[in-house]
This record gives structure tokens, C-alpha cells and sequence, in this order.
């Protein structure tokens, strides 16, 4: 969140929208690296993160996959490619406002964010296969 650096009421919105989205408060993630270019000082707030677990992680993945990907403009699927050699798959999601709890009216900005879904997985191929059993819907292509 680069807007962040000069706007803290940006991270407050930020912060109440993936509350809602989550149901966990996020935990602020500050810069490691002084960046003059970006007039930014190592310590500021940057960003916000929340890792979800059990009953809450299994609530939100199928939140994720049955309602909030097929509401996405003109979804075709995931790819199924950006798995990182490990076993975990990152997705980005360009709006908050896709997920049914945020109320489209209230928003003061629309936000991106990425999504990391950690498996046990050893391999691509066997994380893939957990996706699909789960039913994230993988592209054809």
C-alpha cells in the first residue's frame, strides 16, 4: 500500500476491509529498507497481512472459490500455473469489492491484494491436485 505513506487513514480503511473479509485483524507490515525515491523510512507502515488457520482458513477458501472468483468480470479460471515450485499457490485478486461482505457504496478506494494458499503439498502437481479436489476452478487453458 504505497498510498500508505501519506494517507494513515488509507491503512485504517484498508485494515476494517480485511477485517470484514477475513474476520481476523491484520497485523501491519512495515518497511525493512529506507527507499528516498519513495520517500519512504524504514519502520513505516506499508502494508497489511493476516494469515488464516483451521476452521477460518477452510471457511475462506471455499468462500474464495464458490462465490468471490465466479463474481469476478469475465473469470475463466485461475491459473494453474502460478504455483511456486513448493507446493503453495499465490492469486491475485484486483478488488476488495468482489467478496460479498463489502458494501460497494462504503468503499473509499478499491485495493487489490494477493491471496497465498500454503499446502502441504511437496510438488506443484500434488498441490494442484488438492486445489482441484477442493474445487478451485483451474483455467483450461
Amino acid at each position: 500500500m504505497g498510498e500508505a505513506i501519506q494517507n494513515a487513514k488509507a491503512l485504517e480503511a484498508a485494515e476494517k476491509d480485511i477485517f470484514v473479509i477475513s474476520g481476523q485483524h491484520p497485523v501491519t507490515t512495515r518497511s525493512k529498507k529506507s527507499i528516498s525515491a519513495f520517500k519512504l523510512r524504514e519502520g513505516m507502515p506499508v502494508g497489511l497481512k493476516v494469515t488464516l488457520r483451521g476452521e477460518r482458513m477452510y471457511e475462506f477458501i471455499e468462500k474464495l472459490m464458490n462465490v468471490v472468483l465466479p463474481r469476478i468480470r469475465e473469470f475463466r479460471g485461475v491459473n494453474p500455473s502460478a504455483l511456486d515450485g513448493f507446493g503453495n499457490y499465490t492469486l491475485g485478486i484486483k478488488e476488495q469489492s468482489v467478496f460479498p461482505e463489502i458494501d460497494y457504496d462504503k468503499l473509499d478506494k478499491l485495493r487489490g491484494f494477493e491471496v497465498c494458499i500454503v499446502t502441504t503439498a511437496r510438488t506443484d502437481d500434488e498441490a494442484r491436485h488438492l486445489l482441484e479436489l477442493m474445487g478451485m476452478p483451474f483455467s483450461k487453458d
